[in-house]
């Protein structure tokens, strides 16, 4: 029998990308997320747009999608709860956020020249999809249960390199499913292909501070003020760049 629930955060299994971007300086921010979905040559992803990642997207509107393999979970697991962004957001503040300004050396991943966009591909990951940006809208905007200004960016697929070890035939485009492990992040818990293999700093600390919505007077008041106050110049960003 269903039983109706009201989860904080609805990560039911999904593959994990590090997504490498250019910083304005010139270096690489390297950020892992697990909202993004494909069809055809395109991908969708979520971003929190208080994020590096996102403020160097709508700028420079390239990045690299590394897929990780189970292989990456320690250097991925490296770089959960830091940000790229100097001033550390209040919201990730309060779950441990902390500013990284050189998450390359952080992770341990190294770095290959792409060929079609700035932004390099993280040589550690099987599978590295050059991308450039398409459309970016605000998401989650009239729903009470949206915490913070997030976006979704749809990305037009350039290039994609895989590990020749991972083919069916080394001359053939097609991948071996039964050679190919992506890490899956599931409700804060590493997994590839259905086995759970690490645990996570994500995981750390209650599921319940993710969903502010489910705080009750005044605390409710208090959050969701400085929720609004912190997070407004980054919802005005993502209305300025956004093509609906």
């Amino acid at each position: 029998m269903h039983k109706t629930i009201e989860p904080a955060i609805l990560y039911f299994g999904t593959p994990v990308v590090l997504i490498s971007t250019v910083n304005v300086d010139g270096s690489i921010n390297v950020a892992p997320m697990s909202s993004i979905w494909w069809l055809g040559y395109s991908a969708m992803i979520g971003l929190d747009a208080s994020s590096q990642t996102a403020e160097n997207l709508l700028r420079t509107r390239e990045c690299v999608l590394n897929m990780a393999s189970a292989e990456n979970v320690d250097a991925v697991d490296r770089l959960a709860k830091t940000t790229g962004r100097k001033k550390v957001p209040l919201h990730k503040k309060a779950i441990g956020y902390r500013y990284e300004a050189d998450k390359l050396n952080v992770s341990g991943f190294t770095t290959e020249a792409s060929m079609s966009v700035l932004a390099p591909r993280l040589k550690e990951c099987p599978v590295q999809l050059e991308a450039k940006l398409a459309k970016v809208v605000e998401f989650g905007r009239d729903n009470v249960k949206t915490a913070i200004p997030m976006g979704a960016f749809e990305l037009n697929i350039e290039k994609v390199h895989v590990d020749e070890s991972l083919l069916i035939e080394p001359n053939r485009p097609y991948v071996d499913p039964d050679k190919w492990h992506p890490l899956i992040m599931s409700f804060r818990k590493f997994y590839s292909t259905g086995d759970y293999i690490h645990e996570s700093r994500l995981g750390q600390g209650s599921e319940s501070q993710y969903a502010p919505w489910k705080k009750i007077g005044f605390k409710k008041k208090v959050l969701n003020w400085l929720l609004a106050r912190n997070t407004h110049r980054y919802k005005q960003s993502l209305r300025e760049h956004s093509d609906n």
